[in-house]
């Protein structure tokens, strides 16, 4: 069985569509830790009503580095072996991104690698002020250089003429939980054994 451990910053939309596989038994995997850097975000009371360890580490007047070792040392207390940033507004620091490498897996609200570096709302704005016919979302291995990790997985909808940033969002955030869970499976296998 896969141990995930999830960063977020938001309200955590993808680790419900995940909970909801592992209750489901379509995902052989225990999500072991929720770490958020948000004292507010829904992320956190999200994780709770599931009974997954939740916690607040505040990033502030701390360097890149000291907030991600506090990271570091929650992940490996909870025995994690493959960690999620969900909706996680923050760049890792190299030194985080080495010790988790090949283990880290983010979305991004576009088909990469077009609107590389963009996050959330903008990353919307952008696909209709440039008149895109298809959006969507990647899952990728996170690595030092913002977005460029490898592509696990991509799915992609339709961006009707009367779309709007809303409900552009939505459609993308929809496709994003069934991505994690096809990446998760790619990494782990159906049976939550490592896959190569």
């Amino acid at each position: 069985m896969i141990r995930l451990g999830v960063l977020g910053s938001t309200n955590g939309t993808d680790l419900q569509a995940i909970l909801d596989a592992i209750s489901g038994r379509k995902l052989n995997a225990n999500v072991a830790v929720l770490i958020s850097n948000r004292a507010n975000a829904y992320i956190l009371e999200r994780a709770r009503n599931h009974n997954v360890p939740a916690f607040f580490i505040s990033h502030k007047k701390k360097t890149r580095k000291e907030f991600d070792t506090e990271m570091t040392t929650v992940l490996k207390k909870h025995n994690v072996d493959l960690v999620l940033l969900i909706g996680f507004m923050r760049i890792l620091s190299a030194e985080f991104c080495r010790e988790w490498q090949d283990r880290i897996l983010n979305v991004h609200p576009s088909l990469l690698p077009k609107y590389t570096g963009g996050m959330d709302m903008n990353v919307h704005t952008e696909v209709l002020k440039n008149g895109d016919k298809e959006t969507g979302c990647t899952i990728h291995f996170v690595t030092e250089e913002l977005d460029a990790g490898p592509i696990l997985v991509q799915k992609s909808c339709r961006v009707e003429t009367d779309e709007t940033v809303q409900s552009l969002k939505a459609k993308v955030q929809a496709l994003e939980g069934v991505a994690f869970i096809d990446a998760i499976q790619l990494v782990y296998g159906k049976n939550g054994k490592p896959n190569g």
